[in-house]
């Protein structure tokens, strides 16, 4: 049904004739025909989309709190499907793409530039590229930048500590990209953590969540603070001379002022640092007391002198575990050994190669007893065993006038009680005693033929001066 059958049946209907139509206004006619007109609706207030936008970088942030908050400021305005469906037209609008909602206080972000700074050799003139660490924070995009020689274990651990410092506080996950001081092994799942990185992570009460190989936007806000860093800082860098890395990092701290001082469009004008000072430093973990101390790990395997070779130098470890596979860690003053995870071993660092450092705690105690030649405990041993135990091993330590050979022979006698009681090594004293034995042989071949278990002869040490009796051993009484 065309437009003028349809205006023709409602004129029909209110029982108009074309001589009344001609005496009705143009507004009446249309009442008569159409009805009333509908009362125009208030305008809702408008939800302000920069705050929102900020607003959901807090922590447990989101749209249902806000839209709570924009409802109490403004009873009669949008409902909350509609006030999100804005919200989202709005990001659409400007490019935006939500993928990541980086909390306040949730991850900072590391990685190096691929436009590098510049330094001179202010004597031979040459200039080598050095490397551009940059860390930015998720919520706020703060962005922190640092000059080092490598990306070398030392320079990655030492620029971490620094941005930490400079943030004024730790985030609860730090994500580098899979690099081999990060990472020991590479997965796009579970990546094997660099060992010391994992201690720094741990003393900073953070965690270590790598980008996925070849996932950039795993590490988007980085990716960009990188770009933004390149324009900003090497761009100007490299119109300057520098001849020390000091220097450089001094100059890269005046750039970062600017550079976090500049208003971003995306966020109503605010700069990297208010949005931080608003939303993400009060978010952030407060930093130990102590700070972090660099080591290193190696995995070495215990000798059979129970000792490490770690770095050319030998540490000492428990002898029960000879043979083992351990882990040392190594710091700038100390060597610290780990076996199943537990610390079993912890020495001061020595710089002499080949040398040997042993904590007598370590060492069976017969090595013990031999390392420190105490000869304190060979006697009160002796004495533990009986009367002529002790009187020989007084002859043993005092009759060689070479203090090595008389210790030798004392701990001979020490190391018989492996073999033989108590009791058998007295009997055997008392007879090498009578027989005026002054050496160590004489007692042991004195145990082995069994002879301290026979009668005492009735002799003297000057009838059997060598402590064996045999017919044809005449004796010093033969030639009276």
């Amino acid at each position: 049904m065309g437009v003028v059958s349809k205006s023709t049946s409602r004129a029909k209907c209110a029982g108009l004739t074309w001589a009344a139509v001609e005496a009705l206004s143009d507004e009446e006619l249309e009442r008569r025909l159409y009805g009333e007109k509908p009362v125009p609706r208030v305008p809702r207030p408008e939800p302000d989309m920069h705050a929102i936008h900020v607003g959901l970088r807090g922590v447990g942030v989101t749209l249902e709190l806000l839209h709570l908050d924009y409802l109490e400021e403004h009873p009669t305005g949008y409902r909350y499907t509609a006030f999100c469906d804005r919200y989202r037209r709005w990001l659409k609008k400007r490019g935006l793409v939500m993928r990541q909602n980086h909390k306040a206080g949730a991850k900072l972000f590391v990685d190096y530039s691929g436009k590098k700074p510049l330094l001179t050799d202010r004597e031979t003139g040459e200039v080598r590229e050095v490397e551009l660490f940059v860390a930015t924070l998720g919520a706020s995009s703060l962005t922190y930048a640092e000059a080092t020689l490598t990306q070398q274990l030392p320079d990655w651990i030492e620029a971490h500590i620094n941005a930490l410092r400079w943030f004024g506080g730790a985030a609860e996950m730090l994500v580098p990209d899979q690099l081999r001081s990060a990472v020991c092994d590479p997965d796009r799942h579970e990546p094997v953590i660099q060992r010391t990185y994992r201690d720094l992570a741990r003393h900073y009460g953070c965690a270590v969540v790598p980008a996925r190989p070849g996932r950039a936007r795993d590490k988007a806000k980085v990716e960009v603070a990188v770009q933004v860093a390149q324009r900003w800082i090497v761009r100007q860098l490299r119109r300057e001379t520098f001849f020390e890395m000091a220097a450089m990092n001094a100059r890269i701290l005046e750039l970062l002022e600017a550079l976090n001082g500049n208003p971003m469009r995306h966020f109503g004008g605010l700069s990297r640092r208010e949005l931080f000072e608003r939303v993400e430093r009060r978010a952030l973990q407060p930093l130990p007391a102590q700070r972090f101390v660099y080591s290193e790990w190696c995995e070495v395997r215990v000798r059979n002198d129970y000792h490490v070779n770690v770095g050319g130098h030998f540490y000492s470890v428990p002898y029960a575990l000879a043979f083992e596979v351990v882990e040392a860690r190594v710091s700038a003053s100390v060597v610290e050994v780990f076996h199943r995870g537990r610390r079993v071993a912890a020495h001061a660092l020595s710089d002499v190669p080949g040398g040997t450092t042993t904590d007598p705690a370590h060492m069976l105690p017969r090595h013990r007893s031999w390392a420190e030649r105490d000869e304190g405990a060979l006697r009160d041993w002796a004495r533990s065993v009986g009367t002529f135990a002790e009187l020989m091993m007084d002859r043993l330590l005092t009759s060689n006038p070479c203090r090595e050979q008389a210790w030798r022979s004392a701990w001979g006698m020490r190391r018989l009680s492996d073999d033989y009681p108590a009791e058998r090594i007295e009997a055997a004293s008392e007879q090498a005693v009578c027989f005026g034995a002054r050496s160590y042989r004489p007692l042991a071949r004195i145990l082995k033929l069994g002879r301290d278990r026979l009668p005492l002869l009735e002799t003297s040490e000057d009838t059997s001066p060598n402590g064996i009796d045999h017919e044809n051993v005449r004796g010093p009484a033969y030639y009276h």
